[in-house]
């Protein structure tokens, strides 16, 4: 199944716009988890069993498993999720790129050794480094465009034919770039201005939009901001201020009722942005 169907149907089943980041900081990995080898891949499936209903999608960045040796768990999440609920799309947060021939390698690592539904890729090398990924029809290509980080500005407001850089690349995501209608932009919670200005030339394209709880992201900003006309178009990601909103035995209990009142958080801006 091509991953923007995959993408809408979990949304309406779920009803949720909330994309869940597994993020697992070795730190914060509950006491009793901590003197198993496997504790990642423990951490993460308990999460994922009790998450599972609320989410569109989970977000894994490579960076928390590679900085520590922990690719197999990372591909033992990955195969959980596939095998246990294959109805839930998976992104690997990789914000992978190169000159074409290693770019073709880096998509074979995530669509072909991985087997994720999307993957996050910078677009700073031109559409060239984008199109290997892109030739995976059937998978999400999500193009970073403006970033939740304060940095973003350093850059990404630099003006490029008259108006600002991440504008410009947004308009070629959504147009240009996107020959197979894979290409999604990724717009930080933090510039909800921006998330508007994209959403204005993006009509109904779903857009990755990090940064709302422990970043500081506003939901209901986001939401008003990024809402489609069909009142969805958004994965809102949210990872620490859900996966550690418990540090005990219940942690899973709790991340839970954290992902549970963040859909609802979620959903009652939406409803409100679709009415009016």
């Amino acid at each position: 199944m091509k991953f923007l169907a995959k993408l809408k149907n979990i949304t309406q089943s779920n009803n949720s716009l909330l994309c869940l980041g597994l993020d697992p900081d070795l730190s914060k990995i509950p006491e009793h988890l901590q003197s198993r080898d496997d504790r990642v891949a423990i951490f993460n499936r308990e999460i994922v069993d009790a998450t599972h209903d609320l989410v569109c999608a989970y977000k894994i960045q490579v960076a928390f498993y590679s900085a520590f040796g922990k690719e197999s768990e990372l591909a033992q999440t990955i195969n959980y999720i596939r095998e246990s609920y294959p109805e839930v799309p998976i992104l690997l947060d990789a914000k992978r790129n190169d000159i074409g021939n290693t770019a073709t390698f880096y998509a074979k690592e995530a669509f072909e050794r991985y087997k994720v539904d999307a993957v996050t890729v910078n677009p700073y090398m031109g559409f060239d480094s984008l199109q290997p990924f892109l030739e995976y029809k059937d998978n999400g290509v999500m193009i970073l465009c403006r970033t939740s980080n304060p940095g973003a500005r350093d850059l990404q407001d630099l003006k490029v034919d008259g108006k600002p850089l991440y504008l410009y690349v947004a308009e070629k995501v959504v147009g240009e770039w996107n020959i197979y209608g894979n290409a999604l932009p990724i717009i930080g919670a933090t510039y909800p201005k921006e998330i508007a200005e994209i959403r204005a030339i993006a009509g109904d394209t779903t857009f990755l939009v990090p940064g709302i709880g422990a970043q500081g992201g506003d939901i209901e900003a986001t939401v008003r901001s990024g809402i489609d006309s069909q009142g969805t178009g958004l994965m809102i990601n949210s990872s620490r201020a859900i996966l550690y909103a418990g540090r005990n035995k219940d942690y899973a209990t709790a991340a839970r009722k954290a992902a549970e009142q963040t859909r609802e958080q979620i959903n009652l801006f939406r409803s409100v942005s679709v009415n009016n």
